[in-house]
């Protein structure tokens, strides 16, 4: 019997990346194409195929997004708490199959259950292969940052492949090879973490293995049975954007009094300092991706009615740019952020965490100036040109760059171990408000109905340079701000 690689075996590699890194980030990529294919299509087929307007659409796009993002935190709580992150993602995948393949025997009138089911699968699995990338390095291992790096570059690669397919095999084939696919590929993911599960050793054992196997076996069914039982309950909230409201304001409530409860309980002062500053972090992600989260709603609807199909020489559709061209610059300009930093780095110019957030901002900024922009270069019936708009991704990407991986590394490392998937699970739930705050935003921006192209092109691009002041003003905030909480966060950088 081959004998189980231990802890401290895995955090002694050798070389820049661990050999587990590029297993996480295969099974991540996967179930990131099914993500991003999701949430690509679901405001077109919301409008196309299941007659909403533009309005019921980003509202409905945005509470689905939210409930998405906000079972990752409760998620990340029963995986810290009982499952465990290795049993918690074979759920979770198992749960998002079921639903794409429910979603492709008929979308039309099971979209709503097959949506539910892959929210709560996602809830489960979406926290924990970040969680354990976290737990690949020492705390002190300064080659983390580059680990999440390439992370967070090669999932992007399923976001790209996602993106780009589901969409085009909705629009140009059939909406059941659409969904097909993406539970096809979810698949294929979860199939690689289970024959690449034995070389992860300790990493996302089930936190109750000092317990008698009876009783955590008893626990660990209950997590199965209480998350089945949610089903009708989440059923009838994403279909009524009401509910999903009040869900969405308690659970935060929730959420902010037990991660006060949390850093009361934690023993020093210092600790205390460093998860105010992850809080801080945390917030501030929140209100980037309440910006540029109109991806997949009000810029999904814009890109279908208000883009031509011409990028410098290739004639593409305007949604399959906008579903996946954020994914292709990932990939390309995640490894060039990474060496500037490194040389900015050496020559000790490298700004601190808290200003690259700024940077990431003020970038942010400029994209939707650029996205108001569209409307200089638009046609009498309403058509602006897709050049600009994808231009306008490019910056976009680019301030994604500055904060999202980083983020996620600066969570871990602000974060005690045993807090790990709690705080992951609250980085999701920013963004779970994020888009919540995003459909609402989006909705603001397509109140008209029956509205002319012209008159949509005007609506949306109005609202694109609110959201292009409000980026602004973070951005000038956080960087006036910095050094007060960089005391916050101690020694970490």
């Amino acid at each position: 019997m081959e004998k189980e690689i231990t802890l401290e075996q895995i955090q002694n590699f050798e070389g820049k990346y661990p050999k587990q890194l590029w297993y996480l980030s295969l099974v991540e990529m996967w179930e990131r194409f099914c993500f991003y294919g999701m949430r690509g299509v679901l405001a077109f087929f919301m409008v196309e195929q299941l007659g909403l307007s533009d309005q019921k659409s980003n509202l409905q796009y945005g509470a689905i997004q939210a409930f998405v993002y906000a079972f990752t935190f409760i998620g990340g709580i029963f995986a810290d708490k009982v499952l465990g992150f290795k049993k918690s993602l074979f759920w979770g995948g198992s749960l998002m199959i079921l639903g794409n393949l429910i979603l492709a025997v008929s979308p039309h009138d099971f979209f709503y259950a097959g949506i539910t089911l892959s929210i709560i699968g996602t809830g489960f699995f979406k926290p924990n292969i970040s969680s354990m990338v976290g737990e690949l390095y020492h705390e002190k291992d300064n080659r983390r940052d580059a680990g999440y790096g390439l992370f967070y570059a090669g999932i992007n690669i399923g976001g790209l492949l996602g993106g780009a397919m589901c969409i085009y095999l909705g629009k140009y084939y059939n909406w059941h090879y659409c969904f097909l696919s993406a539970a096809l590929v979810m698949a294929f993911g979860l199939g690689t973490f289970i024959f690449t599960k034995k070389h992860l050793g300790p990493i996302g054992d089930s936190p109750l293995l000092n317990l008698d196997k009876k009783k955590r076996t008893i626990y660990e069914i209950a997590v199965y049975i209480g998350s089945l039982i949610s089903i009708p309950l989440i059923f009838i909230m994403v279909k009524n954007t009401d509910y999903t409201d009040y869900f969405m304001y308690t659970i935060g409530i929730i959420a902010l009094i037990y991660f006060i409860y949390e850093t009361a309980m934690v023993p020093t002062l210092q600790a205390k300092y460093k998860l105010i500053a992850a809080f801080v972090f945390i917030f501030c992600y929140f209100i980037f991706m309440a910006i540029s989260e109109q991806s997949g709603g009000s810029l999904s609807l814009f890109a279908k009615d208000n883009l031509d199909h011409s990028l410098v020489f290739l004639n593409i559709d305007p949604n399959v740019v906008n579903n996946s061209v954020n994914s292709l610059f990932v990939i390309i300009f995640s490894p060039l952020i990474g060496i500037l930093w490194i040389g900015m780095h050496k020559r000790k110019i490298e700004p601190n965490t808290v200003v690259k957030f700024g940077i990431g901002f003020l970038l942010l900024a400029l994209s939707f100036y650029v996205f108001y922009a569209t409307r200089l270069f638009a046609n009498a019936q309403g058509i602006s040109s897709l050049n600009i708009f994808t231009l306008a991704y490019l910056l976009l990407t680019l301030g994604e760059l500055c904060l999202g991986p980083i983020g996620m590394s600066i969570i871990t490392k602000l974060s005690p171990k045993k807090m790990f998937g709690m705080m992951m699970g609250l980085w999701f739930l920013s963004s779970a408000f994020g888009q919540l705050a995003a459909g609402k935003l989006g909705a603001e921006m397509s109140t008209i109905e029956n509205a002319s192209l012209m008159a949509k092109l005007v609506a949306y691009t109005e609202g694109y340079k609110v959201l292009a002041l409000y980026s602004l003003i973070a951005g000038v905030g956080l960087i006036v701000f910095s050094q007060l909480v960089k005391k916050l966060m101690g020694e970490v950088r």
